[in-house]
């Protein structure tokens, strides 16, 4: 081997080792956020409790100059089956879409007209499905101009470090760089704006971090009633209704 090969590989064998090493430091300044979250003033019922629970989302806010590396947009469902919106609350990133599949045998109507995005979709029949691109952070309540039953939530975030709850109450948040953080939580049955209020500052600076317990309080919880796409009341007979009649006139 000439000297200039020998070079060109001590240069790519250190190249290597410099790449091993970096990979290495990225992993090890990786965390992990974990935490729990405890429901109190919920009906008692087990299974409401943990239903409950798994509607929670939970997200990391950079603080005190913490970087905060772009989120990567998604492409999400919001599935309309059995005159109910599936997931109840969804979360996603700032600049995702999210479909509106409509698998029932009748029509269905997807619009958010108060916080966080407006849009409608219109009136679709049985087999089609609609698109919403969310554009900006807030928190989009979601209803169908034909059935008042159905609703759901989409938690549209600027951060990447988010997760919703588990049934058993715990949630992780991976791939945490270091740095200094609130941590935020929406809870659509709470009784404190928790929607509206950091819990606490998280400072990750080990590869696994564990957060204070959060309590929430969905004591006297009430579904407040909602008007239809128009700012009416639904008609007496929504509930059954199939079909659709048009706007008012």
């Amino acid at each position: 081997m000439t000297q200039r090969s020998r070079i060109f590989s001590k240069l790519a064998g250190t190249s290597k080792l410099a790449c091993a090493a970096l990979l290495a430091s990225r992993l090890v300044s990786a965390s992990t956020v974990t935490g729990t979250v405890e429901l109190t003033g919920n009906s008692g019922h087990a299974q409401a409790s943990r239903e409950s629970l798994t509607d929670i989302v939970v997200w990391l806010q950079p603080v005190q100059n913490t970087p905060l590396r772009a989120p990567e947009a998604q492409h999400a469902q919001l599935l309309q089956k059995d005159k109910m919106f599936h997931p109840h609350v969804l979360a996603i990133t700032v600049g995702s879409v999210v479909d509106f599949p409509n698998v029932d045998p009748i029509f269905h109507n997807a619009f958010s007209n108060y916080d966080g995005q407006l849009f409608d979709v219109g009136l679709y029949p049985p087999g089609t499905s609609r698109t919403v691109h969310f554009y900006r952070a807030g928190i989009v309540r979601v209803f169908c101009n034909i059935h008042p039953s159905m609703s759901a939530v989409i938690v549209v975030l600027s951060t990447p470090f988010f997760t919703k709850v588990r049934r058993d109450g715990k949630f992780d948040i991976p791939d945490v760089p270091p740095g200094v953080y609130e941590l935020h939580v929406f809870d659509e049955r709470a009784t404190e704006r928790m929607d509206a209020e950091s819990i606490l500052t998280v400072e990750v600076d080990r590869p696994q971090i564990t957060a204070e317990p959060i309590r929430i309080s969905e004591a006297g919880y009430v579904r407040p009633p909602h008007k239809n796409k128009y700012g009416l009341d639904y008609p007496a007979s929504s509930a059954d209704l199939d079909t659709y009649s048009g706007p008012p006139r």
